[in-house]
């Protein structure tokens, strides 16, 4: 986590209520309620359309990982879905090696995943 600013922030709805989830500095276990509960939809919500923008991230370990792919999860069982925006590098590298990439999509800019 980075100074003062949360590690992950929920946006206003975007486009047609998708909803965008800002991460910021380094995700790991030490962060790990706050991402689920940044992540993961309220009980009885409508399906989740989220978007997960991951250009303030330096840095994302295993914990992280598991959030995004159990956040992905509810959304899918929940009849919507999640997708991951603007990767650093580093992330991206790490989303590749694990095949997150292959499971949620992932998209080049915020702009892409929004209008995809």
């Amino acid at each position: 986590m980075t100074g003062d600013r949360a590690p992950a922030q929920r946006g206003q709805p975007a486009v047609d209520g998708i909803e965008v989830v800002t991460l910021s500095g380094e995700i790991d276990y030490s962060i790990r309620d706050h991402l689920r509960y940044a992540l993961l939809p309220p009980d009885g919500a409508r399906p989740p359309r989220t978007v997960v923008d991951l250009s303030g991230v330096t840095f994302i370990d295993s914990t992280g990982i598991n959030a995004l792919i159990a956040a992905h999860r509810a959304a899918t069982s929940a009849g919507g879905w999640l997708r991951l925006a603007n990767p650093q590098q580093a992330v991206l590298r790490q989303l590749r090696l694990l095949g997150v990439d292959a499971v949620i999509p992932c998209y080049p800019a915020l702009r892409q995943a929004l209008s995809t």
